[in-house]
């Protein structure tokens, strides 16, 4: 009971403070000593702005995009149906952040219907199935859920809820070697032995994938009718067999597909007392090693 509060005032606060003030981190500081491209010589890298995204090339995820674009890649908007073949194929890697459907703007309850239509996910399927990449991230409710039958076609079925380890409520969600919820894999391990995510949701993934960041028994999955409103009568599911990420190969091509944003850019958060916090690659105290990670995992894709 203890847990299940301290998670409800955590949620309760965060929103609050996102949505009021949320700004990414265009100008944070990094280092990218030996860039896998020369400048603009890089695979092309498109970021979706057609689906309602609230995270794309020009917001939330620019700081992704100024990170990429220093290792080499190329980074265009995509604003786009997925069913625009031509299109589709002047990507290399296509990257999916926070779709929503246009019923839920500024509607963050349920239902959440796909963001996607069937022709779309059809194409979509079969662009990776050719030898494309994707790299899907849905984030908590609603995302998870307009994500769903897009990530459901390719064998990942998201849970639409607030996916969080068994901890202190007050810090951000730690995945490591040691503590067994960072799992050895063509993109961690060695070099990498920890990466922290900061409030996502949970995914369960077929057997041709290798999960990345997993969840384990005590963890769980707040799931309620509106975004951000929780009571002692909200739903909680354990994720004893959910992933927070994972990776797959998919005929001829390749998926990356988490669960959680902000632990790929770089974002500020300003609280009603003038207190800056940065949230993702802009901290390097509590996410350390989420640029390399970052980095590895897009060398992984292309």
């Amino acid at each position: 009971m203890l847990l299940r509060n301290c998670a409800f005032i955590l949620f309760v606060i965060l929103p609050f403070l996102v949505f009021a003030q949320q700004q990414p981190d265009v100008d944070f500081a990094f280092n990218i000593a030996e860039p896998e491209y020369e400048k603009g010589e890089g695979p092309v890298l498109c970021i979706d702005s057609a689906h309602n995204n609230f995270h794309t090339l020009d917001g939330g995820f620019a700081p992704f995009a100024r990170v990429l674009q220093h290792d080499g890649y190329v980074v265009k908007d995509f604003n786009y149906p997925f069913t625009e073949t031509d299109q589709l194929k002047t990507c290399n890697v296509f990257v999916i952040v926070n779709p929503l459907h246009e019923s839920n703007i500024g509607n963050w309850v349920l239902p959440n219907p796909s963001a996607f239509s069937k022709e779309e996910i059809l194409s979509l399927n079969q662009w990776v199935k050719e030898g494309g990449a994707l790299f899907l991230i849905a984030d908590h409710m609603p995302f998870a859920g307009a994500a769903s039958e897009l990530g459901l076609s390719f064998g990942f079925r998201f849970r639409n809820g607030f996916a969080t380890l068994e901890k202190d409520q007050d810090q951000p969600d730690l995945f490591t070697l040691e503590n067994g919820r960072l799992l050895k894999s063509p993109v961690s391990g060695n070099e990498i032995t920890s990466v922290t995510t900061f409030t996502g949701s949970a995914f369960t993934y077929p057997e041709e994938a290798i999960p990345v960041l997993v969840f384990k028994k005590g963890d769980f999955s707040l799931e309620p009718e509106r975004a951000w409103q929780f009571d002692e009568s909200t739903k909680t599911v354990g994720l004893g067999n959910h992933t927070h990420g994972a990776i797959m190969e998919y005929g001829s091509g390749k998926l990356a597909v988490f669960g959680e944003a902000a632990m790929f850019t770089a974002q500020t958060i300003q609280t009603p007392q003038g207190e800056v916090f940065k949230i993702g690659l802009n901290n390097t105290q509590l996410a350390p090693q989420n640029l390399q990670f970052l980095l590895t995992l897009m060398h992984w894709l292309d």
